[in-house]
Order: C-alpha cells, then sequence, then structure tokens
C-alpha cells in the first residue's frame, strides 16, 4: 500500500509565496552588500584625490548600460542621456575647479614667501653704520645756533618759562614699551634735488612723491631699525596735502587710530627743518667718509594752553637719545628746541618731532643721517 498526499491548491499557493519571500530577502541581502562594497571603493578612490575614472570612460561605460534603449525616437530616453551627461560634466568641472583653485592658492601662498624673503634680503642689505669713527660739523655758512641752558653735552634751546632743572633734565627714564612709531605731519616737505634724486617740485621744496619727500627719510630710518630687529610702523598718509592747513589735527587723527591696536610708547614725527630765510641752509656733520644731514629735536610742552602731562618725559627721552649720540657721534645733532607747543607730544610717553636736514641739504644726506641716528637708537634700546 502506498501513503499518498494530496495538495491542494491552496497548499501549492502557500509555499510559492514562501518561496518569493525568500528570494526577496536574498535579494534585498545581496543589493545591500553590493552598495556597502561599491561605497567602500569609491571612498578609497576620493582619498587619492582623484576618481579612477575620467569623463570618456564615464561616458562610455553609462553607453554601454543604456545601449539596449538606445532609440533616437524614445524622447524619454534622450532626455534622460542628456542629463546624466551633463551631471558627469559638472563632476568633472568641479574636480578640475577644485584642483585649480588649490594650485592657485599655492602660488599665492609662494608668491607671499617670495615677497617675505625679498624684504627679509632688503633688510639684511642694510649697510648699518660704524662706530670710533671721526666726526666734524662742516656747514657752510651755518646759521647761528643759540642755546641757553644745558645738561651734560646736550645743549637747549629754552623758549618757554619753565625753570629747567637738574631734576627735570635728568634722563633717568625706563623704556618698557619699545616699538616705534613713524609719522609725518608735513609729508610733502623735501629737499634740495641731487644727482641721485632728481624730482618735479609740487610747491616750494615740497613733492607728493613719497620717494623723495621727507617720507623716504622715514622709510630708511624704518629699515635700519628693523634690520636691528625693532618693531616698527611707518605710516606714510598725506597730512598737508591737498591742504597745509590742519596738518597736526590731520596727523593727530592718524596716530591715536594706530595707537589703538599698536600700543606705542616712542613716537617720532619726521620733518624737514622749515627754516625759510635761507634756502641754502644745509646742516652737516661728517662722520667717517659720510656727509650727513643734522637732526634736531623739537619738543613741546604744556604752555601752549593744551593738555600735556607728560612733555617732561618726553623731553627726558630726548636728551637721553641726544646725550648718547654725542658720545657716539659728536655733531649729529644740533642744539635742542623747548616750545611753549604740544605738537601732538601728548599721544606718547616718549613722543618728539625730529627735524631731519633743511631745505639746502639733499636726500642722499638725510639717509646718511639715518643710518646713524638708528644706531645711536639701538643703544638706548638694548
Amino acid at each position: 500500500m502506498f501513503n499518498v498526499k494530496v495538495y491542494t491548491i491552496k497548499d501549492l499557493l502557500k509555499y510559492f509565496a514562501g518561496l518569493i519571500i525568500i528570494i526577496v530577502i536574498l535579494l534585498f541581502i545581496t543589493k545591500v552588500v553590493l552598495s556597502k562594497i561599491n561605497k567602500e571603493n569609491i571612498e578609497q578612490d576620493n582619498k587619492t584625490g582623484f576618481l579612477n575614472y575620467d569623463l570618456t570612460s564615464c561616458i562610455e561605460t553609462t553607453s554601454t548600460i543604456i545601449k539596449d534603449t538606445n532609440n533616437p525616437n524614445n524622447n524619454e530616453i534622450k532626455a534622460y542621456k542628456s542629463d546624466l551627461y551633463e551631471d558627469i560634466l559638472k563632476t568633472q568641472i568641479s574636480l578640475a575647479k577644485d584642483i585649480h583653485e588649490d594650485e592657485i592658492d599655492d602660488t599665492v601662498e609662494d608668491t607671499a614667501d617670495e615677497i617675505k624673503e625679498n624684504k627679509t634680503q632688503e633688510a639684511s642689505n642694510v649697510e648699518l653704520a660704524k662706530t670710533s669713527l671721526a666726526t666734524e660739523v662742516i656747514t657752510n655758512n651755518p646759521i647761528a645756533l643759540n642755546y641757553n641752558s644745558q645738561y651734560g653735552n646736550v645743549k637747549i634751546k629754552n623758549q618757554t618759562s619753565h625753570d629747567l632743572t637738574e631734576e627735570m633734565l635728568n634722563p633717568n627714564i625706563e623704556i618698557t614699551n619699545k616699538n616705534i612709531l613713524l609719522f609725518h605731519t608735513h609729508t610733502c616737505e623735501s629737499y634740495t634735488p641731487s644727482e641721485n634724486f632728481q624730482y618735479t617740485e609740487t610747491g616750494n621744496f615740497r613733492t607728493t612723491d613719497l620717494n623723495y619727500s621727507v617720507a623716504r627719510v622715514g622709510t630708511e630710518l624704518e629699515n635700519q631699525l628693523k634690520s636691528y630687529g625693532h618693531n616698527v610702523i611707518h605710516d606714510t598718509t598725506y597730512h598737508d596735502y591737498p591742504s597745509y592747513n590742519g596738518s597736526y589735527t590731520n596727523s593727530l587723527a592718524t596716530v591715536q587710530n594706530i595707537l589703538q591696536n599698536n600700543p606705542t610708547d616712542i613716537i617720532f614725527d619726521i620733518h624737514r627743518d622749515a627754516i625759510g630765510s635761507r634756502s641754502d641752509y644745509a646742516p652737516c656733520v661728517k662722520i667717517g667718509d659720510d656727509v650727513c644731514a643734522q637732526i634736531m629735536f623739537v619738543m613741546g610742552s604744556d604752555e601752549g594752553g593744551l593738555w600735556h602731562p607728560n612733555w617732561n618725559q618726553n623731553l627726558k627721552f630726548a636728551i637721553k637719545v641726544q646725550a648718547k649720540a654725542e658720545e657716539m657721534y659728536p655733531g649729529l645733532f644740533k642744539p635742542l628746541t623747548l616750545t611753549k607747543y604740544r605738537y601732538n607730544q601728548h599721544t606718547g610717553k616718549y613722543a618728539s618731532i625730529i627735524e631731519v636736514g633743511a631745505t639746502g641739504n639733499t636726500m642722499d644726506q638725510c639717509l646718511n643721517s639715518m643710518k646713524y641716528f638708528a644706531k645711536v637708537l639701538d643703544e638706548i634700546l638694548k
């Protein structure tokens, strides 16, 4: 006898449904695994910086996939291909753009480094002053330099009513903030043209060309001081152009703005001596083989009616510098002038005007004097 099991249609449908569910599950698992593998491959390719396929291979691969549907009469397929090609192109262009921008960034960085290196090279090429040199004042047709006070070897022309006592003149100051600010209230002041410095005047011994004005003298002092390792800011803003009136108001705004972000005690307003009665007046001192323009401190006080509580400290600083200069290079400075006016010197603990040369001096002579002045300052600030 045989045991015969009878399957109904209902049983067959049940088995068939179960088989379909198993197949669907297997297909799903396969898809997940393949997707994960493909993602890992793409991430690995991206780590190298490029996809492993260029534009041509991407299009060829895509063309193979859709070749069976390449029916020119099928607008839907044509639109799909067009969008696909456009996306591929956009991706490749984006990659190329990123690479190009990286190259530009590298070029900019290289250029900045090159400029920095050039500036460093320029600073290293600055000729520094030597010491123990013979010095001699050689001014032709000098103007009488009157003075009525003296501290050590520093002569002072006191134009105020202050009785300058020993305590007021003693340069017993300690300089903690050694940052240096250079600027020019009369930026356009210029000198007698020389073979090396010919220029077109835009006024009587005045020019807006910063390469030939007193601003160039400031640049020389800046380079010299930086060669000794000092932190220097040199501002070359025009404060006397287009109008000479209001120059000190203009320069005060500039200095106050700079000091907001750059705390500085030592401030020099660099001028040219404005003596107008003698256009040929050229105060000179010979140091070694160099002919240098003489320098003069012009110091303010509180007698002009403006608030200036630190004028005496400014004066002590000027005396300290000039005393050192007289030790190293006698005659580099003319007698110091103390005036009734403030001249914006309330902006710093050690603020002053220095007048470098006069109308008869040449730029060459003024640049020479900055070489020796910087050496003196470096000795003071060590």
